[in-house]
């Protein structure tokens, strides 16, 4: 069997670069290991859809993805969850290292909204009038209207819902077990049951954490990039949610997310720890107690919110210089690869689809895509 774009990975990029590559009209073919959004586009909770404080070489893709969100439940057919709550990143300290601090905050402005990120410094008296319930060390903030959240588990399903409808075979417990390369092109990928797909113009590789190991098996290519447990959890306030807007902070590991049940995704950099005996990730209750206090300490009405869920399970793949590797297979000439998110790749995921789709047709790398490049390591 012959497809012209065969894409590798079932979570967010892999659907939206199926949708893209449909709704063109292309012959698409997805191939997932296991469920779609069944790796670290499922779970629960939301995720920040956020330009603020983003890395530098990201904005371009998040101007774009400002763009795409507000109109995506639309033109998928199914809702994302998503929703413009607006952003701020907290800001307690005059100095925070080399890069934050009240020190620091206009110039982080000046340089988001000179990238497409409409970015605000706000004086505590101006964040107390958008978060009355904020901690009493919060001295300022950076603030982006147009950051806020969306349903990550919802918004993979959508896509992938609508990329059936456009004409893409989305092919769930199909684990990608051989590459065929001739000529410097990747010609056909097989499965363990015996199907061969051969093909036609390109192969993406968008499996997160398996990509490496794909690459470094059917390529001899090696990247820099490893395996992360990101720890996310769930509380519910006795009063509801304290802020309402979509949080993050200046120097705590801590990022914050009301949600539509009364609850609030607490998470922020804090992480997990591989079971090897039961193979998977599971949470670490130092970490736990450790992302609940730094909740606590910027939002008091949280010290007493009852532990709901707390969740290790899902891997997320990190890079050497925490920031995507979106590039063209070193050695190849059709097949393209996105991993490395580092935990926050969902907000630019309808974005680098889109550059994505537009690279695999054309063969041209879209400019936005340049800084991804796996020859920067």
């Amino acid at each position: 069997m012959k497809h012209q774009f065969v894409i590798i990975g079932g979570g967010i990029h892999g659907c939206a670069a199926a949708w893209m590559l449909a709704d063109a009209g292309e012959d698409v073919l997805l191939l997932e290991a296991g469920e779609t959004a069944s790796g670290a586009s499922g779970g629960f909770g939301r995720r920040g859809v956020r330009g603020n404080r983003r890395d530098l070489r990201e904005l371009p893709l998040m101007r774009a993805a400002y763009r795409l969100w507000p109109t995506l439940s639309e033109r998928l057919g199914a809702d994302t969850g998503y929703e413009r709550t607006g952003g701020l990143n907290l800001i307690e300290q005059e100095a925070t290292g080399t890069k934050g601090g009240l020190v620091a905050a206009q110039a982080h402005a000046d340089v988001q909204n000179r990238n497409g990120v409409p970015t605000e410094v706000l004086t505590r008296d101006r964040v107390l009038a958008l978060e009355p319930a904020v901690g009493a060390e919060v001295r300022g903030a950076l603030y982006c209207p147009f950051d806020g959240t969306a349903d990550h588990g919802a918004a993979t399903a959508a896509f992938a819902a609508a990329a059936r409808a456009r004409g893409a075979a989305v092919e769930e417990y199909s684990p990608v077990t051989g590459v065929e390369v001739a000529g410097g092109r990747a010609t056909a990928v097989t499965t363990p049951d015996g199907r061969r797909y051969e093909i036609g113009q390109a192969l993406l590789i968008l499996n997160n954490t398996a990509a490496p190991d794909l690459l470094r098996e059917h390529f001899g290519v090696s990247l820099p990039v490893w395996r992360i447990l990101p720890q996310a959890l769930r509380v519910v306030p006795q009063s509801g949610p304290p802020m309402r807007h979509l949080i993050g902070h200046d120097h705590r590991s801590l990022s914050l997310k009301p949600l539509p049940d009364g609850g609030v995704m607490v998470s922020g950099g804090w992480r997990g720890r591989w079971n090897a005996e039961l193979d998977r990730g599971e949470t670490v209750e130092a970490n736990v107690h450790g992302n609940l206090r730094a909740a606590a300490e910027v939002y008091a009405d949280l010290s007493d919110a009852e532990l709901d869920l707390a969740d290790a399970a899902r891997p997320e793949s990190c890079s050497a210089d925490e920031i995507p590797v979106i590039d063209r297979v070193p050695g190849t000439a059709n097949a393209l690869v996105g991993t490395g998110w580092t935990g926050h790749g969902f907000a630019i995921a309808p974005a680098v689809a889109e550059a994505l789709a537009f690279w695999a047709r054309t063969g041209a790398r879209p400019e936005s895509l340049a800084p991804f490049s796996a020859t920067r390591f």
